[in-house]
């Protein structure tokens, strides 16, 4: 399957909080590998938070079936600086999981940011979600010894199970 990242309109987001929902926090048939609903409850992200990472200056991407036009993957990137890019909300329909298109839809993101400037990606991953910071590894990615403080007390991302949550960094040189 061809990945072709374009920017998402309002008309895909509802479809985005669908497909983050269910892929980070779904259940039976929906579940995914790499699933975080075992430690954090509820839903991942909604309209609103959406719209204020857009305000924020997030450039979230799309990328469809061509037959069907149905959603298959979503990213969200954000120039820190011209040659620093974060990359969040790496979004695979679980159905598609396991067949490489993560790999696939990675490396467009990669090469999309790389084709505007960054030099470098930056992400952040729940320190507890081990085999996809091993993935994530796998793909070039370092730890850095960097963390940043999980968001307790605020819901909008859904409800933690452990007190002992916070994010690791990890880069990527895409020079190398």
């Amino acid at each position: 399957m061809t990945v072709r990242l374009r920017a998402a309109n309002e008309a895909d987001l509802p479809a985005i909080v669908a497909l983050m929902n269910v892929a980070f926090r779904g259940t039976g048939d929906k579940r995914s590998w790499c699933i975080e609903g075992e430690f954090i409850k509820g839903t991942r992200t909604s309209l609103s938070l959406l719209r204020e990472e857009i305000a924020a200056g997030a450039q979230l991407l799309v990328t469809k079936d061509e037959a069907t036009l149905a959603l298959t993957g979503c990213v969200s990137l954000k120039a820190k600086s011209p040659e620093v890019w974060y990359l969040g909300s790496l979004t695979v329909d679980p159905a598609l999981q396991n067949a490489g298109f993560g790999r696939k839809l990675l490396a467009a993101s990669e090469n999309y940011a790389a084709r505007h400037g960054a030099r470098t990606i930056e992400m952040t991953v729940v320190n507890v979600r081990d085999t996809l910071i091993a993935w994530y590894e796998r793909r070039g990615y370092r730890l850095t010894g960097e963390t940043r403080p999980f968001p307790y007390g605020d819901t909008r991302f859904g409800v933690p199970t452990r007190d002992d949550l916070v994010f690791v960094v990890l880069k990527r040189y895409l020079c190398e």
